[in-house]
Order: structure tokens, then sequence, then C-alpha cells
């Protein structure tokens, strides 16, 4: 029976509401003739008219639907319009189209205001029941939610849909004038402060915070107070993911590391990226890397006309072509196995393609280990930009934009120095057809091999989280957030330009460490810190720009042009053909000097050991509890 109404629910409803303003009619006939009914023949006419107008302007005005129980303002205000509309198109039709003239007016009057009450008090009666039944429903998961905005009020009508699985039992909020009011039913208990206490008298399961546009700060508050009342959380997307259409406010997830870093949404002139990358041939190398599939993405929402992925790796192309197949936005996607540092290979490829603008983002990045493989380090990064950007420039590229690091400033590893080696290349090449730009930034939260999945990975094998000092700190952002900006610094910058990405505050890992066991739902004092000491090239801080250099504001709040000495070209040609040469040499040390000879600022201590980096602590082993000091 249920389901026969359920599929013939217009019929139904509409029966249910001709029921209404029938009743409406005879209580006003019974209040007009104190409570008599004379004039039955005028009165059961009058009525048939009725209901049909009625009914039509319900219609009308969308009435007739069976969703009661989602019933909001605007359903009140189409009752109104709906009887209004439906009063005046009664009262003509039946006083002077059928000459009705006997029919009382008052009754007229006393039925639209019945009628009305009549339709919005069955709708109210019907949310108010489905609503006290979820909230009674044991299969519901009771959940608190924080926050009593807007974003509040749509969280906890989308927790009144049938089978979404939840009730809410309450809010909270730091705004205590709000206390005691009722969102949609659902009372505002007190401040986030005050959680703990809270859902000891209001039992609950789970937290939903909906605050979209938290800050940081304001995240990691209401995450330390669910922490506090030891229930699990969750969030609604952040502003930013709603704006761009990415996610719905019901979409609930895991609160990440970058909730509780609070970056805000980059704000880029998206028509005049669109404009540059529209309809081009592009060539993205180390595509399968974070920031490089990063990349092909977001540049295939600019509809290119074709997106080369180039990498080394060949499982990870598979893996992003299995991603891009279904995001192609009508360019041609082609990915291509292949070594920058193989000139012949990267000649071939771009005599097929013809690129305009070539995003090089393939590079070794992880520090210590190159402090082992320098060789490597030098001809993957060095040698393998040189040989791109002149083959580049034979082929008619017209753009060329390459990933820097902040570890380029004031070196202290190989990797660093080969970076700032690749920024002096490209800032000192001479200007001719190709424009050369270098983007210089932080770490990318979540990239592979950096610290937030190994610390990830270490907590989900329940080992002590390694972290090479106290008081080491690292400048991040979000991937996408960094990506956003290479493409607009890549519109911006001008030929031997080195933009810098506005990277925030810096981080300390051991406080990343802690969020991420809290994020994990455990205590910190149930979570071993281990301080191991500093690895080979490491620093405690790291910088953005070089104390000689100028700090120039660009058309992007975010994004900042730095202005150096530059390096003579013929000089810097000479230096690199001998770094090449030293490369031959057996042994990291030739190769080193050479490097210090193109940075000066490169800083290496020979001799570098284990012991040496444990003897930078102090020569004691760390071992400490998260969330003592």
């Amino acid at each position: 029976m249920p389901q026969v109404l359920f599929r013939q629910r217009p019929v139904f409803i509409s029966v249910v509401q001709a029921m209404l303003v029938t009743v409406s009619l005879v209580m006003s006939w019974l209040l007009r003739f104190d409570f008599s009914l004379p004039y039955r023949r005028i009165l059961l006419t009058s009525c048939l008219l009725l209901v049909g107008v009625r009914l039509t302007t319900l219609r009308l005005f969308n009435l007739n639907h069976g969703w009661w129980h989602f019933a909001s303002v605007s359903d009140a205000t189409n009752i109104l319009k709906a009887v209004t509309a439906g009063s005046v198109a009664f009262f003509a039709v039946n006083r002077y189209l059928f000459g009705a003239v006997a029919f009382p007016r008052s009754v007229y009057f006393l039925e639209a205001v019945l009628t009305a009450c009549f339709l919005a008090g069955a709708r109210l009666g019907s949310r108010v029941l489905v609503e006290s039944v979820r909230r009674d429903s044991s299969r519901s998961k009771r959940v608190m939610v924080v926050g009593a905005g807007f974003a509040a009020q749509m969280v906890i009508r989308e927790l009144a849909r049938p089978n979404s699985g939840y009730a809410a039992v309450g809010c909270v909020d730091d705004d205590r004038s709000k206390i005691g009011v009722h969102i949609l039913g659902v009372p505002v208990l007190g401040t986030i402060e005050e959680l703990e206490i809270l859902v000891e008298d209001n039992p609950a399961e789970e937290i939903l915070i909906a605050i979209p546009s938290a800050s940081g700060s304001q995240m990691r508050r209401i995450t330390d107070a669910c922490q506090k009342a030891k229930l699990p959380f969750k969030t609604v997307p952040t502003l930013s993911d709603i704006i761009r259409g990415e996610a719905s406010i019901n979409q609930f997830r895991e609160v990440r590391l970058e909730d509780l870093l609070g970056r805000e949404s980059v704000q880029i002139d998206l028509e005049a990226v669109r404009n540059q990358i529209a309809a081009r041939t592009i060539i993205v190398t180390g595509a399968a890397g974070s920031i490089g599939s990063e990349l092909c993405r977001q540049i295939l929402d600019y509809r290119p006309a074709r997106l080369i992925c180039l990498d080394q790796s060949e499982t990870g192309l598979f893996l992003l072509r299995l991603e891009l197949d279904t995001r192609q936005n009508d360019a041609q996607v082609a990915f291509r196995v292949a070594d920058v540092t193989d000139g012949e290979r990267v000649r071939s490829l771009l005599s097929e393609f013809s690129p305009e603008i070539i995003f090089h983002a393939a590079a070794y990045k992880h520090v210590p280990l190159m402090e082992s493989n320098v060789q490597e380090a030098v001809k993957n990064n060095v040698l393998g930009l040189l040989s791109l950007v002149g083959l580049a420039d034979e082929s008619g590229c017209k753009n060329f934009v390459m990933i820097s690091s902040d570890k380029a400033v004031n070196p202290s590893n190989i990797m660093g120095a080969t970076k700032r080696t690749c920024e002096l290349i490209l800032s000192s090449r001479p200007q001719n057809e190709m424009r050369c730009v270098s983007v210089r930034f932080g770490n990318v939260l979540g990239s592979s091999g950096s610290v937030v999945p190994v610390l990830t990975q270490q907590l989900h094998n329940h080992v002590p989280l390694t972290v090479t000092h106290p008081d080491i700190k690292r400048f991040f952002m979000t991937t996408r957030e960094a990506v956003a900006l290479v493409l607009q610094a890549f519109v911006i910058g001008k030929h031997g330009d080195i933009l810098v990405l506005d990277m925030g505050e810096q981080v300390r890992i051991v406080d990343l460490a802690r969020a991420l066991i809290r994020l994990s739902g455990k205590s910190e004092r149930d979570v071993e810190i281990r301080f191991t000491g500093l690895r080979e090239g490491e620093k405690l801080s790291e910088e953005l720009f070089y104390e000689r250099e100028e700090v120039i504001p660009t058309s992007c709040e975010k994004i900042k042009r730095t202005k150096g000495p530059l390096k003579d070209w013929p000089e810097l040609c000479r230096q690199l053909e001998e770094l090449r040469a030293s490369m031959c040499v057996d042994g990291a040390a030739p190769v080193r000097a050479k490097m210090k000879e193109i940075v000066p600022e490169y800083f290496f201590p020979t001799g570098i050991s284990k012991q040496t980096c444990d003897e930078s602590l102090g020569e004691r082993t760390f071992r400490a509890v998260a969330g003592d000091d």
C-alpha cells in the first residue's frame, strides 16, 4: 500500500488538498450560519467550483508535490499566493459568471483563511512528525553539529532527509546569543568550549563541523574540542571547494591536514590563464609526479589543443592516463615515456609535437637521497634542464616554465644547489624568441615521499613517528594551490624572472606530527614522537629570498618577483662545461666544488655522516611523547 501511494503521490496529494479545501468551506459555512447548513444547493455547486479552482492554483504554484516534510518558508509564501489567486478567481467566476449572488461574502474570506491555515498546517505537521521520528530512530547516528549559521542550517536540513543515517541532537556555536535558539527544531546548546560537557548530557556518536569558512586556527581549536569530547569528527567541504562546484554542503569528509593549516583559497585570473593556454600545445615534464600531474589536471580545465605528458616512470604515466582519460575536455592528450637527459629522444618528441609551452617539473627532489647520488642529481636537474631548454628553443617553443624550490636559497644540499643553478641558467640566458621563467616555492603537502605521507604511514603501522629535530620547520602549501599559482606566474612572468609564491609562515614538523595524531583520532599521549637527528643536507629552516634579492610585488598578491645580480652568460656556460667534465671524475667532491663555483652560497660540510647529524643535536638521542616539548 505505501508503495502504491508513493507511485501515485500527486493524485493522493490532490485528493488530500481537495478534502482540506472542502472542510474549509464547510467550516466557513457553519461559522457564518451559526453551525447550521442552509442553502445546501449553493454550497454544493460552489464547493465543486472551489475545489477545481484551488487545485489549479496550487498546481500553478508547484504545491502538488508530496515532499511535505521538506516544507520551508518558500512553501508558505507560495500557499499565500495560491490561496489569494484562487480566491480572486473563485469570487469572479462564482459571482459574475455563475451568478451566485446569494453566496455570502464573509465565506469568501473565512474559507481563504482556513484553507491557507490547513494547507500550511498539514505541511508543518508532516515535517514535525518526520523530524521527531528521525530523531527517535535508533538506526540513525546521533551527531552534534558545530556551528549555528547558514551552513549548519543546510546540514541539519540534509540530516533530516530520509535514510540520511544521521539525527542531529544539538548545535554548538561561539556566539552565545544563539544559545537556546532552535535551528529547524535542533537546539543550540552552548559554545564550542563546552562541547565536552554538552555531549555528556546529550549523548552523540559523532561530531559534524559545519563551518566551511573556518580558518586554520579555528579548525585547530574545534578539533581540539572534539578530541577532548573523545568523539570522531567530520567536516563539510571548504568554502572554496563548494564555490568551485567540486563538493556540496552535504558531502561530509574527514578533516584534512590542510584544513588545520588554513591557507586562504587562491584567487587567480582565470581568463588570463585561459587566454594563454586555450588551443595551445603544451608539454609537461615530470608529469607523473605530484606537481606535474596536478599541472596536467588544471591545464586540461583551460582546454588546450594538445597536452603531452612526459615522464620516465612508466607506471606513473599509466596511472595518470587512467585518470586523465575521463577528463580530457576535448583536448588531445598524449603520454610519452622519456628521460629529459636523453637529448635525441627529447628532440624527436619536440619535433613531433612542436609545443608552444613547456612546464618543466621533472627533477630529483629528495634531499638526503641526492646527497648520496650527487652526480645523478646534477645530471638530471642541471644538465637535463640545459639540454631541454636548448632543444626547446631550437624547436620554436615560445614559453618555458621551470619549477624551482625554496631549497635553492642558500643551499646546504646538492638538490638545492642544482635548483639554484637552474634558476641562474634561465635568468641569465640571453632573451630571444623563448620566454623563460622560474617559479620558486616550498614543500607541497602530501607529495610522494614527503613528510606527511611518511608520518601517516607510520601512524597506520602503529610505530613511533620520526621527526629529525624538535625545531625543524618548513614552508607548506597544497598541491592545488601551488599549481594554480604556477599557472598565474606563467601568465605574468617576464623573461628571466624568478617568481616566488607566498608560502605564509613556516610550520614546525613536530606540530604537523601532532596534528596528524589528532586527526587519526588518537591521543597525543598514545603515540611516540622520536627525534632522529638532522639528515645529510638538511637545515632547521628554509628561506624564500636571498638577502641581496630585491622583492618586487606583481599583479597577483600571492606572487613576488625577485631581482638579483645576474650571471655573465658566457662565464656561466664555461662553468657548466667544467661541471659536465667533473662528472667524469670519480667521487662527488669535484662535482660539489664546481657547483660551489656556480653557486657561492652553496655550503656543504665535508665528511658528512650519520654521526655528524647526531652531533648536531648535542650528541644525544631524543625520545619524546607527542604533546611534551
